[in-house]
């Protein structure tokens, strides 16, 4: 996995620190609900299960929040929002202070946060320890910097007036993260929301609970005060219930479409409450016939099939020129069978399992629909194993555009390539789809490369290399792949009020 990861310029500044071994086993230290800094059983008494992907075991049992403990939640969130406490009067430059110091604890524990995102979520401990964690940990530090920055302005209105602007916090924000990179998602969304001095109620997936209730402990001695930072773990009700609170004045998502929409509708039924959603994607990476083909095969692999295919901006529609499609369907399959799959506290090891059973059959279904549609399976499309959710990473070839698996979100390791001849075609083919997260285009001619980017409907468009996430650049999607923006300095926009103030000037003469 370190060899992969060398190979790749824009994850290299995350992989500088030599890689300790893991903790193949780490303590489960924090395993119940989170509010006012203090640790809670469910009101219920409920715990639920989180599995081992690895194994199918079950790795520890966890307080269930239900609605009496996101209601519990929102009354400590919404206390520590009152006007005078001491949340909202301290100095801006001090919110920025306490997330530096929440970075400082995760360097001091990157190796327990790596083998227990490891542990609960199945990806390879190289990645959870050079990719996520400090991912983690460079967007704390990005929007710890912008607590005393951000700030409206002075306009120079008609009349005799004075007008600004000020910049204040939403309120209460429910944050619904993710299995797929529970401890980044959970900073994306904690980093802003704080840094712009609001409070929040964050629902971890149900599926990876442990990073983020590890972190929840993190703030707590990093010195923020109570009631700022509250997690409830529990299934899909609690997350409805934190939608439907009407002492919730925003929700943060992200995760599938279809729940995006349900989130969306009842938000606007409840209270109205502030929206943003970052959701599902079927990204088109168009590979033209100039490229370094060895190069382009291995960042088509890289975008497609990086952290088990599970990642919403996925490079899942491979198109590729039609006079090198041949040479490069035969590259990406020998590419795709040397990849070494496995137990991910292994070093060697590149893919681990699917996060849970239900995903592995929605897979196994997806490769089968693609068989039958008439798709030509190159490589893979079996279970690795009988124990745990495992993969073989999967290429299919001959994809037609009306072929379920060119539709519809995988989130899995199986790459779709597709012919194309010109580029007219491929662009209207590559927007083609009700989602628009992310896009790709690899070229040595930039006239091209910037003709294809002004013409695709998506948030983000990589030229020349795939999945490069920066704190410092916005990320979100067109269409049906959500709306608003996080990271960078547009982030901070879903998370703050814009409040006019106009003063009359009576200048007499004198």
């Amino acid at each position: 996995m370190l060899r992969m990861l060398k190979r790749f310029q824009h994850l290299r500044r995350y992989s500088t620190a030599a890689l300790p071994a893991p903790e193949t086993n780490p303590p489960i230290l924090y395993t119940g609900i989170f509010i006012n800094n203090e640790w809670h059983k469910s009101k219920s008494q409920k715990t639920f299960p989180t599995i081992n992907p690895s194994t199918g075991e079950v790795i520890a049992e966890v307080q269930e929040s239900d609605n009496a403990d996101i209601d519990f939640a929102v009354q400590a969130a919404n206390k520590a929002f009152k006007r005078n406490s001491p949340w909202r009067t301290m100095d801006a430059s001090q919110r920025g202070l306490l997330l530096n110091r929440l970075a400082d604890l995760l360097e001091r524990d990157r190796k327990y946060l790596a083998s227990l995102e490891t542990l609960d979520n199945g990806k390879p401990y190289s990645n959870s320890y050079n990719v996520d964690v400090p991912m983690s940990i460079g967007i704390l530090r990005y929007y710890a910097g912008w607590a005393d920055k951000w700030h409206g302005k002075v306009i120079p209105a008609d009349g005799k007036v004075f007008a600004y602007t000020r910049h204040e916090p939403v309120g209460v924000c429910g944050q619904i993260i993710p299995w797929n990179f529970p401890m980044l998602m959970m900073a994306w969304k904690l980093a802003p929301a704080l840094a712009t001095g609001n409070v929040v109620v964050l629902k971890p997936a149900e599926q990876t609970p442990l990073t983020a209730l590890y972190m929840a402990q993190l703030t707590k001695e990093a010195g923020f005060p109570d009631g700022v930072v509250n997690v409830v773990p529990g299934f899909g009700k609690a997350g409805a219930a934190l939608v439907a609170h009407n002492n919730v004045d925003k929700i943060a998502f992200t995760g599938s479409t279809e729940v995006g929409q349900e989130i969306k509708k009842n938000a606007a039924i409840y209270n109205l409450k502030r929206t943003s959603l970052e959701l599902g994607g079927k990204s088109p990476n168009i590979i033209l016939n100039d490229v370094d083909i060895n190069q382009a095969v291995e960042m088509a692999h890289f975008g497609l099939f990086f952290n088990m295919g599970q990642c919403c901006c996925a490079g899942s529609r491979t198109f590729v020129q039609s006079n090198i499609y041949d040479e490069f369907v035969e590259k990406s399959a020998l590419r795709a069978k040397s990849k070494t799959v496995g137990d991910p506290f292994d070093l060697k090891i590149e893919q681990g399992p699917q996060i849970d059973e239900t995903q592995l059959n929605k897979i196994m279904g997806m490769i089968e629909s693609g068989k039958d549609q008439g798709a030509s399976l190159v490589t893979g499309g079996e279970r690795v194993g009988d124990r745990g959710y495992f993969i073989a990473p999967t290429v299919f070839a001959n994809v037609q555009d009306d072929m379920t698996i060119a539709k519809e979100e995988i989130f899995g390791p199986v790459q779709q390539i597709l012919k194309f001849d010109d580029l007219e075609e491929v662009i209207d083919r590559a927007n083609n789809t009700h989602y628009g997260l992310a896009a790709a285009v690899f070229t040595k001619n930039l006239d091209k490369a910037n003709y294809i980017v002004q013409n695709l409907r998506a948030g983000t468009v990589w030229v020349n290399t795939y999945n490069t996430l920066c704190p410092q650049v916005p990320f979100g999607g067109y269409k049906m792949s959500g709306h608003g923006r996080e990271n960078g300095e547009y982030g901070l926009e879903a998370y703050t009020e814009v409040k006019s103030v106009i003063t009359q000037l009576d200048v007499k003469n004198s």
